[in-house]
């Protein structure tokens, strides 16, 4: 199974917390569309021994393309590899974009699965982020959503400064009262040269409270598992048959091709990622040249990007695997410095596997940065 996501590098406005690639100006739209299509031709030969099943449009905000502009992208997608019958394709939308009629328009469209970026049903929250819609076009774009589309994923924010736990659980209700089958959520973090970080260092916004969001995660957890969710990787819950098919062959390592001004892609052995710059990217295509860096995986780098993404999902490092795929040294490595974290129960092991606790779950990403092996 093989992987293409589309990057879509353009918004109607900046959100405050985003250090993403996109621009505001869509002066360049068709050009840029036209260089996806050609990026897609010129590395045709790189899928050419499998089959891809999933398509993701990603960004940026890809819903401001026109259907028309999407379908076109699809066809050279379909002209250039071979798509297995049922492919996942989604498209991440915000909901300012999402009226009635576009709903309707995308649900007759190769499109099957949307994922909406609500962040937060609060108005106070949308503006403290900047966000391009409000909490009443939120609700009205899901309203009509769920009834044009199965498979639909909502995205929150937790950790949101001047955010109570009540206002959290009401935004996590809210999410539910959909019967949206999953739901994505991410606690705030501050990345350098943002909006955000610029008015936390100013005291316009009150830092984020690393406590506090710890606690969102655990309400945001039990009451998602209460209603029939699968906790299947750190950020993401899906009703079973719901998972992610894009999301899940990252965290599982499989191939996938990153088309667009900085997309990344990864073969299993070698990480590659596009110039961060729509200008150049598109002289670069437009001369038949791949804008692209590429980096040769080691051994030691592959260990600890399955270290890193298995111990965030539900299926967990396996041993055999590490074994199998590296050496037994390190798979006794793995062993070694895990009983730290075994003693602290913050990781167990189950069937072979190496996984974290309900406890640890939060504190999977510093833990796994432990566990990685040093040349």
């Amino acid at each position: 199974m093989s992987g293409i996501y589309i990057h879509i590098p353009f918004c109607k406005q900046a959100c405050h917390y985003c250090d993403f690639h996109f621009s505001t100006s869509l002066r360049k739209k068709d050009e840029l569309i036209n260089a996806l299509c050609q990026e897609l031709e010129l590395r045709k030969d790189e899928f050419q021994n499998s089959s891809v099943e999933t398509i993701y449009f990603g960004g940026g905000t890809p819903s401001l393309l026109t259907n028309e502009e999407l379908e076109f992208i699809i066809d050279s997608v379909y002209k250039n590899y071979k798509v297995s019958d049922t492919p996942e394709i989604t498209l991440e939308a915000n909901p300012d974009d999402l009226s009635k009629d576009r709903i309707i328009e995308l649900s007759k469209s190769s499109i099957n699965r949307l994922s909406i970026g609500i962040q937060s049903f609060f108005e106070a929250d949308l503006k403290l982020m900047n966000r391009a819609h409000n909490a009443n076009e939120a609700k009205e774009c899901l309203s009509v959503a769920t009834r044009h589309f199965d498979n639909i994923s909502l995205d929150l924010i937790y950790g949101i400064p001047g955010s109570s736990n009540a206002q959290w659980l009401e935004n996590i209700e809210m999410a539910l009262s959909f019967n949206v089958p999953h739901i994505s959520s991410y606690a705030l973090t501050v990345e350098p040269k943002t909006a955000l970080a610029s008015f936390i260092k100013k005291g316009i916004i009150n830092n984020v409270d690393d406590e506090q969001a710890h606690e969102q995660f655990h309400l945001l957890k039990a009451k998602l598992e209460a209603s029939g969710f699968v906790h299947y990787e750190l950020s993401n819950f899906g009703k079973e048959g719901y998972f992610s098919k894009n999301n899940s062959a990252y965290w599982q390592g499989k191939s996938y091709l990153g088309i667009g001004p900085s997309a990344h892609s990864f073969n299993g052995k070698q990480r590659g990622w596009n110039v961060s710059n729509n200008s150049k990217y598109i002289k670069a295509i437009q001369q038949n040249e791949l804008p692209i860096e590429i980096e040769t995986l080691t051994k030691t780098d592959q260990y600890n990007e399955y270290v890193m993404t298995g111990l965030r999902t539900i299926w967990g490092v396996s041993f055999d695997k590490v074994e199998s795929d590296f050496s037994s040294a390190f798979k006794d490595y793995l062993i070694e410095h895990s009983k730290i974290f075994i003693n602290q129960q913050l990781l167990y092991i189950d069937d072979g596997h190496l996984r974290v606790t309900r406890k640890g779950q939060f504190l999977c990403d510093g833990i796994a940065s432990e566990l990685f092996k040093i040349n």
